[in-house]
């Protein structure tokens, strides 16, 4: 999340100037790489509270894809166009998946578990 963060804030920082977009490629690059790697580990627990980890995130992630949302709003609002404006769009969307993500564990761990991942 913080890969992430730091590349929305690196190119916020410019506008309305285009940034470089390299340090926010590999910002981004980073922040998929430990997401994925978050998945990853998350999807091979088997004792964990899958039920409450989907309540938690799933309105979790409701809610953060509306920040997101209005976020890209003021970014295209802002003047962002064509490659930047992707590469704003794809941070907001690690951004708007990986805070669900650790809403979700940070609450099912500490609860009872349930079924394994399938029920």
């Amino acid at each position: 999340m913080a890969l992430a963060i730091a590349g929305g804030i690196y190119i916020a920082a410019h506008l309305p100037q285009r940034p470089g977009l390299g340090p926010a490629i590999g910002l981004l690059a980073g922040s998929v790489v430990l997401l994925a790697g978050a998945v990853g580990t998350i999807a091979r627990l088997r004792a964990f509270a899958w039920g409450r980890f989907r309540q938690v995130a799933g309105w979790a992630l409701a809610a953060y894809v509306v920040i997101a949302g209005m976020l890209g709003y003021v970014f295209v609002d802002d003047g962002a166009r064509g490659s930047l404006l992707v590469l704003i769009v794809l941070t907001l969307l690690v951004f708007a998946v990986d805070v669900p993500l650790l809403l979700g564990f940070s609450v099912a761990r500490h609860q009872t578990p349930g079924p394994a991942a399938g029920g």
